[in-house]
């Protein structure tokens, strides 16, 4: 599968020279709840520049000119996230109204929209860098659209470029299509967990750690890959489907950063848990049919490429795995001293 996987490979280092680091979801998060005729409670959530960083991205929402604010708006330090909360007078309601972030278009990272309106309706959307503005539903419209943490889903895994190494990783080390369907599953089940304990708040661990132990998981990966390509044997190489689902223990946190630092009602985590997951497993399961079917389509092909050029997804693993741990464990320190 070397050339499929190469291709794959070549894409995600793509991704990871232009970022410098592993993409890490942490989108913004602005709710509006109508508390009364015309008048709404605004929670803002406005993530950092970074894992260890104190500056805030410079975005704004943008309410309709109708809109005033009511009083002074409380700010405090949340994590890596500061949060605003103000209240809200908008002559006529939002209804149909267009809402915008200012700035998104800037950064990689995502806003969820969620309107809670006084008749029990409840709305949410998604902004993105290229559409940072959505026009609000009209009175009476009373669908969710929910399908907005299915689509958190989805980019998460596709952007987190990490996740995608650990699971390439894992693809160059199983021989067989079984094997690799119980890779895979075991990968799934194990980070679901995670991801439902760490989204309800029954377990939570810290992002430094986290972060680390996670660059950790790829750069192990990188040893099994070369005592493949020797012809050699090991606990991992024997049965990949173990480590898949111990290191997809420590994933599911991570995929529990992108949904359980939104601060979302508790009565609507049950189905954003489950559309988010389903979103990260589509995700996962295109990753892994691209480069099967790549794989399929070179050995067609007949294309033969030098060894080095075959071998070039096992040294990314093993590369970037090494210098994320670095650079991840000397934050961790940095946090610590």
């Amino acid at each position: 599968m070397h050339l499929a996987r190469l291709l794959a490979a070549l894409a995600i280092a793509v991704v990871a020279v232009g970022a410098a680091h592993p993409h890490e979801l942490q989108p913004g998060f602005l709710e509006l709840r109508e508390s009364g005729p015309d008048r709404y409670d605004v929670l803002w959530k406005l993530p950092s520049l970074g894992e260890a960083s104190d500056v805030r991205m410079p975005l704004a929402p943008v309410f309709p000119e109708r809109c005033r604010q009511i009083g002074t708006a409380r700010t405090e330090r949340a994590g890596t996230a500061w949060l605003f909360a103000a209240q809200l007078e908008c002559k006529g309601g939002l209804a149909g109204q267009a809402l915008a972030i200012e700035g998104l278009e800037a950064f990689t990272t995502d806003v969820l929209v969620r309107v809670q309106h006084a008749d029990g309706g409840v709305e949410t959307h998604v902004l993105k860098p290229i559409q940072a503005s959505v026009t609000l539903r009209a009175a009476g419209d009373t669908r969710r659209g929910a399908g907005a943490y299915l689509y958190l889903g989805v980019e998460h895994i596709l952007l987190g470029v990490d996740h995608l190494l650990f699971v390439l990783g894992l693809l160059l080390i199983v021989r067989d299509r079984w094997m690799l369907l119980k890779t895979v599953t075991a990968f799934t089940i194990a980070h679901s967990i995670t991801l439902a304990v760490a989204t309800f708040g029954v377990a939570k661990v810290p992002a430094a750690p986290l972060n680390a132990a996670i660059a950790l998981s790829i750069l192990f990966l990188g040893p099994e890959i070369v005592r493949c390509w020797r012809g050699q044997t090991s606990f991992t190489i024997r049965h990949p489907w173990v480590v898949a689902f111990a290191f997809g223990l420590l994933h599911g946190f991570g995929f529990a950063s992108g949904l359980a630092q939104l601060g979302l009602p508790k009565g609507e985590i049950p189905l954003a848990l489950l559309l988010f997951n389903v979103g990260v497993e589509l995700g996962q399961l295109a990753f892994v049919l691209t480069i099967l079917l790549l794989e399929r389509s070179f050995r067609v092909l007949e294309m033969h490429w030098p060894r080095i050029v075959e071998r070039l997804p096992g040294y990314l693993v093993g590369t970037l795995g090494a210098f994320w741990t670095i650079q991840r464990v000397a934050i961790l320190l940095r946090g610590v001293a």
